[in-house]
């Protein structure tokens, strides 16, 4: 079997979610089947500039072909048709220019896929909201595999993606929340679908004292590991940290000596790039990029995982806790993280800072009731989320859909005329006002 899999940016330290998720499905995938790997010269998701040179390399084994970017986002012009198409009425065709603004746009890389019809057995296509991943469906539905990665954000509201739902050959959700909203919103319930998801590389020894002394972490901490930026809730989880460990909060959450600054030692330890400011305050450590193994050393010293995000469509280090032992502590906002934590019984998840302040403390007091969330947590991962389930659910889908004809075919774009009328609702709207909270769903 030949597998092309087709993602916005590529490399082996090209750490975003959804671009890692996509190299350890082509690495974890090409011990059973022909992989190669399509993407464009950039680096960075937000300008998409050209940093890579084009051509053929490869990455851990894996053959990755480069295109060029035709052009880097204008941000201005993006955030302006971003308002139009969330919040307004609007055409169409102002979702058409959003989705070129937005990018990456390569016409060499959409070039290749036209080329490649007959060469791949399947596409596998990451992210639905990207460029690539839409015309890569249009071009070659029969073909095409998608991976969603899908957030509960205004973009899956746009109409332009419902026929791409409805007409991709199959489509491997990350989880039922996310398997759910799209259905609600395509109706596409005739699709070959399945909850899959991503592993993790989580290595087999793993030392916690290596990590406290490496980076001096004297005191029990709480980890985040990530973009440090508002838009995945750190500005949120600094206030309710730093609330927490000076007792500003009113004694019902439950601290044994508020009002004068918390005397029993928390830290607070992040991991990654710095978007927002961290602030200078002592409780607080910063310990930018660090390797893999420090990382999951990191994690295993931790009291638990911190994931203050609103919006995910998986949380893969989440699943990186759970698959360490770690118990996990959420946003209740967050529908996929109040399921995962739900359906592996392994986290507990805040809506507010007295919550937030509640648990921590309950965690700290009752070592009892954390170690057996981090018991649950590691259960739920090899149950669901180790590369061997993974791979099988991929292989299974694969193998059906070279059994069987498809079921479904693209409806067409329509005509000049009606892309241009200004009918549709906005798309945030629409996003609203679906169902909401943890699906009820178990992974299937």
């Amino acid at each position: 079997m030949k597998l092309a899999v087709v993602v916005q940016r590529y490399g082996a330290d090209i750490n975003g979610g959804a671009e890692l998720h996509a190299r350890y499905i082509a690495e974890r995938l090409a011990p059973h089947a022909d992989v190669r790997v399509l993407t464009t010269c950039a680096r960075d998701y937000v300008t998409w500039r050209n940093e890579l040179p084009p051509g053929e390399e490869r990455v851990n084994g894996i053959p990755v072909e480069r295109f060029p970017v035709a052009r880097e986002r204008d941000t201005t012009d993006f955030g302006r048709r971003s308002s139009l198409v969330f919040d307004r009425t609007h055409s169409l065709a102002d979702e058409l220019a959003w989705l070129e603004s937005e990018g990456p746009v390569s016409p060499a890389l959409l070039e290749r896929l036209r080329r490649s019809e007959s060469e791949f057995d399947f596409v596998l296509l990451f992210s639905v909201r990207y460029h690539h991943a839409y015309h890569g469906a249009r071009m070659l539905p029969h073909r095409a595999v998608l991976v969603p990665t899908a957030e509960r954000d205004a973009s899956l509201g746009l109409q332009l993606f419902q026929p791409i739902f409805r007409g991709v050959r199959a489509i491997m959700y990350n989880t039922p929340e996310e398997r759910a909203l799209i259905q609600h919103l395509s109706d596409n319930t005739h699709v070959p679908g399945v909850v899959v998801g991503v592993g993790s590389d989580v290595p087999l020894q793993v030392d916690p004292e290596r990590a406290r002394h490496r980076f001096g972490l004297r005191n029990p901490f709480l980890i985040y590991v990530g973009r440090i930026d508002a838009n995945k809730g750190c500005a949120e989880l600094f206030e309710y940290f730093l609330e927490y460990v000076q007792g500003d909060l009113p004694a019902e959450a439950g601290s044994r000596d508020r009002g004068a600054g918390r005397q029993d030692p928390l830290d607070l330890v992040l991991i990654g790039r710095e978007v927002l400011p961290v602030p200078a305050h002592p409780r607080v450590r910063h310990l930018g990029f660090v390797s893999d193994q420090d990382k999951f050393d990191a994690i295993a010293a931790a009291e638990a995982l911190v994931m203050p995000s609103y919006f995910e469509s998986l949380s893969m280090v989440a699943l990186e806790a759970w698959a360490l032992g770690r118990p996990v502590i959420a946003n209740a906002r967050c529908d996929v993280l109040v399921g995962q934590s739900r359906r592996s019984n392994a986290g507990l998840y805040y809506a507010n800072a007295l919550e937030f302040a509640a648990i921590v403390e309950t965690l700290r007091t009752d070592r009892g009731l954390a170690t057996r969330l981090g018991a649950n947590g590691r259960t739920f991962f090899d149950t669901h989320y180790s590369w061997p389930a993974i791979e099988r659910k991929y292989l299974d889908m694969l193998g059906q859909l070279q059994a069987g004809a498809p079921r479904q075919e693209m409806e067409p774009l329509p005509g000049w005329w009606a892309r241009r009328g200004r009918t549709l609702r906005p798309a945030a709207a629409i996003v609203d006002a679906s169902p909401r909270g943890p699906s009820l769903r178990e992974i299937q």
